[in-house]
């Protein structure tokens, strides 16, 4: 039988487990979109829980009526998790009343432009200098997954 995933809020305690990840996944302790700079483990979000062990994390950042996504991970692949922590975004964005849920990712990233499109995100952006500013911050490569060259952002939002 198969566990099913449970979805919470961040809690202070998440935050070093939280800090660490996002290093490793990342490469750095903050993460770069849109010209501006976050620190996932200061950020609210939702963690996933599979047999008692964190096994995703969802970031978010809200301002007004718009609800970003930050950072988004899933370590276990294609169990749900990434979903999961979307449909809880979703919904608190729904219950803050925001008028949609938006990210940014780059050109390259063909699995998350795939996801989100999947579940309904639209693209509405694309921003060609948002990477080489990002690159003045942090060593991003000029090419990323498979071997695509990295140009440029893509804003995707989801309306409620």
């Amino acid at each position: 039988m198969t566990q099913k995933i449970q979805v919470r809020p961040v809690t202070e305690k998440d935050r070093p487990w939280i800090k660490e990840l996002i290093e490793q996944a990342w490469h750095a302790e903050f993460v770069v979109a849109h010209k501006r700079t976050y620190y996932p483990e200061k950020l609210d979000g939702f963690i996933a829980v599979l047999q008692d062990k964190r096994v995703g994390l969802i970031t978010l950042n809200q301002e007004s009526q718009d609800c970003e996504i930050v950072t988004l991970n899933s370590l276990i692949p294609s169990q749900g998790i990434g979903t999961a922590l979307l449909d809880s975004v979703i919904r608190h964005a729904g219950q803050q009343q925001c008028d949609r849920v938006w990210l940014a990712t780059t050109n390259d990233n063909l699995n998350a432009l795939r996801f989100y499109q999947k579940r309904g995100f639209t693209m509405v952006k694309i921003d060609p200098h948002s990477i080489d500013y990002a690159r003045k911050l942090k060593p991003i490569p000029i090419t990323g997954a498979n071997g695509i060259p990295i140009q440029v952002e893509i804003e995707l939002e989801y309306g409620l």
